[in-house]
């Protein structure tokens, strides 16, 4: 028998319901249609945010539709669509009744619907009129939230245009989920396609970290607490801004959109740049505007100073490689250079900000999770005895977004600052401190504020959706001009290798950075060598000692360091060679590897003599010199065209002769080796770059060569059994001749075949590279630390 007392409760709140859904015919009826409903997204957060505005505005004077769509067929997508609706979890202050009411309501105001063809869209607009006409109600407006791969926007734009637009009079909002483009080209032209069936007011473009509610309050608290702020908010107190989300999840299972995109057009190109807006725009007079505060954006885009390559550090997680090489079927050799980590410095050319740097950081596997906004200020105070008192210590706002030691979103302003204004409505201050540090400071230092209860970040954009409160959105001209912003930074580092860390705690101090000017470089520039064990590698690892492989010295680090350091080894040589002889012949390899050598010489060799230098090719394929597939095409195009080197010192092997490729008997290599021993003292070259492939091969030196054939030859036609097979290469009798030999190797690919060598014995007829011996000259191995411990 159920007691009065909650019989009585529960009439009470069915008529309650009743009376609010009679009042909702004077404000119009919505339908809300959630374009992909049993996906992740909206399994995990879009039905529990409109959940959530149906329980806000339920006595609004609004009446309600919720219709699940996606590609599937009922019979299919009702069932799926049904269990995640039983998951719906009511606030924690409601009382179970209501609870239990207003999910039994949201339910029947919901279903499925196979949303695919524009008869599917039509047929979905029809049924809106009809009911629309059955029950006496006056629409009010449409929200399509598509929670749908970016590549399908235009296309369903264009259905919701033809089949499904409500009448001029009722609004249409139409939300798209990042990403927005890859680049300003991508993003613009998506925006090109969206607005021919869609008006700019219509779009919402969402930037879940818009809803984050410590980001939400960050115009208020400036505004509140400008008597403060407003003296001290610029370059004359404020020595630098910290912008930080830091993740310790992989990117495993997520490969197939990471490794095309990467942090920045992850994370850092829309989540930590809005932020940045939030700190640094100018507060509009009328905050209440929508449109003024996107005008504020809008002008601090145009003063942001323009990113170079130099003005970002960038890393990839060890184990990144291997989980793309898996998850998208790539070959053992693939190596991929999609950063998982960087750190940008981002400066401000107006008279509030200009130099001072803005450090937006962002990167998976690091040490702990967490996301903030620190302002630190400048500290003029000199305690000549009392180093403790607090007007010593650091002076600085922190935005706390989340996660960390922390663990909730809060504002805190350091107690030698100011006491500031509460926030808005439903902040409370914080006076009982758990035993937390922040920064190398106890809680007990800050003025700490809080929100009363956390919300979900997509259910506080829904409801600003439903409010037409546009400026949590992103607007296709701040959307273009972040992009404007982003995409040379993004194209100088397209072809950087990312420094290598092992993840988590074991990063220790490897992608500490520092700021040079307006650049940024990464702390330890210094070499690391390490020793050759087996396994997983650790901070423990890493050792300062000079290794030694297959007997001989070996070199090992990042593949950034290990570059820089063979660049200066090299240019370090030819200085003595010149300073010696007067000249420097140096003979380099084809093939991928000694391109980031190539582009550390330019861009940072300035004074390597060029000039007394004589470039001559450890080997070549068969084609012409024009092809892309010529090693002389590859050393013209990254190194050549961009340095000055007279012309008579470029010598690139004859493989074309009376307009044949590579005939024995147009002498092509017999020209060469003549050309050797005419310019070469000794035909010792004075430096010999080196790579080795899969199958252990160098030069053009190949398993099964006919050695004794070669034995007194410098030059000679060989067979590839790769295409093209026909090659000319340096034999071993020039290679062991020259002075200095080193043989660079980098990236996991090369990892199994530096192991197998590791092991064997010499045996150049199996193992070409084997037979590299200087007779009286020195060899030395460069191998990268993914090469040489996977």
């Amino acid at each position: 028998m159920i007691p009065w007392k909650a019989l009585s409760g529960l009439l009470l709140l069915v008529g309650s319901l009743q009376q609010q859904t009679w009042a909702m015919e004077s404000k119009g009826h919505v339908s809300v249609v959630i374009v992909g409903a049993t996906g992740d997204l909206a399994r995990k957060y879009l039905w529990q945010g409109f959940f959530q505005l149906y329980g806000e505005q339920v006595s609004s004077g609004h009446s309600f539709s919720f219709y699940g769509a996606a590609l599937s067929e009922p019979e299919k997508g009702n069932p799926a669509m049904s269990e995640i609706l039983k998951g719906l979890a009511c606030p924690a202050d409601m009382a179970p009744e209501r609870c239990a009411l207003l999910k039994d309501q949201f339910l029947k105001l919901s279903q499925y619907r196979q949303l695919q063809t524009a008869e599917h869209y039509a047929a979905l607009s029809a049924e809106i009129r009809e009911q629309l006409k059955q029950e006496g109600l006056v629409e009010a407006g449409r929200l399509f939230y598509l929670s749908v791969p970016p590549f399908s926007y235009a296309d369903i734009a264009e259905k919701i245009n033809s089949s499904c637009r409500p009448d001029p009079e009722v609004w249409l909002r139409v939300v798209l989920e990042k990403p927005f483009g890859h680049d300003y080209e991508s993003a613009l032209q998506l925006s090109k396609d969206l607005k021919k069936f869609l008006k700019e007011e219509e779009m919402y473009r969402i930037d879940h970290y818009l809803g984050k509610q410590a980001v939400t309050q960050i115009l208020p608290f400036r505004h509140e607490n400008r008597k403060f702020l407003d003296p001290i908010w610029n370059k004359h107190h404020i020595e630098r801004v910290e912008i930080v989300m830091k993740e310790t999840v992989d990117a495993k299972g997520r490969t197939h959109f990471y490794n095309q995109y990467g942090v920045i057009r992850d994370v850092i190109q829309n989540h930590l740049t809005e932020i940045l807006t939030h700190v640094a725009m100018e507060i509009p007079v009328n905050r209440s505007s929508s449109e003024e505060i996107l005008k504020s954006k809008l002008k601090l885009f145009g003063s942001l100073q323009r990113l170079a390559k130099g003005s970002a550090v960038i890393g990839q997680y060890q184990a990144y490689n291997s989980e793309v090489t898996v998850e998208l079927n790539k070959t053992a050799d693939y190596i991929s250079i999609t950063p998982t980590f960087a750190g940008v410095a981002v400066y401000i050319e107006n008279s509030q900000w200009d130099g001072i740097p803005f450090i937006l950081t962002s990167g998976k596997a690091l040490d702990e999770r967490v996301s903030y906004a620190r302002v630190l200020f400048r500290n003029q105070v000199f305690c000549t005895q009392n180093i403790v008192s607090v007007h010593c210590k650091p002076k600085q706002i922190i935005f706390h977004i989340g996660q960390g030691t922390l663990k909730y979103p809060a504002f805190l302003v350091s107690k030698n600052l100011f006491k500031p204004q509460l926030p808005l409505s439903g902040w409370k201050e914080v006076t009982e401190y758990t035993n937390v540090s922040l920064f190398g400071q106890p809680l007990s230092e800050y003025y700490v504020y809080t929100p009363v209860a956390q919300m979900d970040p997509y259910a506080v954009l829904i409801s600003h959706i439903f409010q037409a409160k546009r400026d949590s959105f992103v607007s296709a001209e701040n959307l273009l001009a972040s992009w404007n912003f982003w995409t040379p930074l993004l194209d100088g580092i397209s072809h950087e290798y990312p420094r290598a860390y092992p993840g988590g705690a074991d990063n220790a101090n490897l992608l500490d950075f520092e700021l040079q000017g307006n650049e940024v470089s990464f702390v330890h520039e210094a070499v690391v060598l390490l020793s050759p064990v087996q396994g997983g590698a650790s901070s423990e690892s890493f050792q300062i000692t000079q290794g030694k492989y297959r007997t001989n010295e070996m070199v090992t680090a990042w593949a950034e360091e290990l570059v820089s350091r063979l660049a200066s080894d090299l240019h370090m040589a030819a200085e003595e060679a010149v300073k010696r002889s007067g000249q420097f012949h140096l003979a380099l390899s084809g093939g991928s590897s000694p391109i980031a050598l190539f582009q550390r010489l330019v861009l940072h060799h300035y004074t390597f003599p060029w000039k007394e230098t004589h470039l001559w090719m450890v080997d070549e394929r068969c084609v012409s010199l024009t092809e892309r597939g010529s090693n002389f095409r590859n050393l013209h195009d990254n190194l050549l065209q961009h340095i000055k080197v007279p012309y008579f010192n470029i010598h690139p092997m004859p493989v074309l002769v009376n307009q044949r490729l590579c005939v024995e008997e147009d002498g092509g290599a017999e020209s060469y080796e003549k050309e050797m021993s005419r310019l070469i003292n000794g035909t010792s070259f004075d430096w010999v770059l080196l790579g080795v492939g899969d199958d252990g091969h160098t030069a053009s030196l190949f398993r099964g060569c006919k050695l004794d054939v070669l034995e007194n030859k410098l030059v000679a036609l060989t067979e590839s059994p790769f295409k093209p097979h026909q090659r000319m290469s340096l034999t071993f009798s020039a290679i062991n001749k020259a002075k200095n030999i080193r043989v660079l190797v980098l990236g996991k690919g090369k990892h199994e075949m530096i192991t197998q060598l590791s092991r064997v014995k010499d045996d150049p007829k199996k193992w070409p590279i084997t037979g590299v011996k200087p007779s009286n000259g020195k060899l030395v191995w460069y191998i990268d630390y993914e090469a040489l411990l996977g």
